[in-house]
């Protein structure tokens, strides 16, 4: 079996695994409900604080003076 054909192998597998992991917590009420949880907790606390470094970071890569004082550095005692 030559690499390409190992890797194609390898994707398709783990594509039935994700597919059948994916209809089995679409099926179970329990693990849809907690999947669903996951994702709201996703979407309205780590998806804003990403956004708003990568404009930060953004920003700080264009040039332009920060409008927003430099954050405290911690010092180590």
């Amino acid at each position: 079996m030559t690499q390409s054909s190992a890797e194609k192998f390898a994707n398709v597998v783990i594509g039935a695994a994700a597919v059948g992991a994916a209809f089995y917590v679409l099926k179970t009420p329990r693990l849809r409900t907690l999947a669903w949880q996951f994702s709201v907790a996703a979407l309205t606390g780590m998806m804003p604080a990403w956004f708003s470094r990568e404009i930060r970071a953004g920003w700080e890569a264009s040039g332009q003076p920060s409008a927003l004082p430099a954050l405290p550095t911690a010092r180590a005692s």
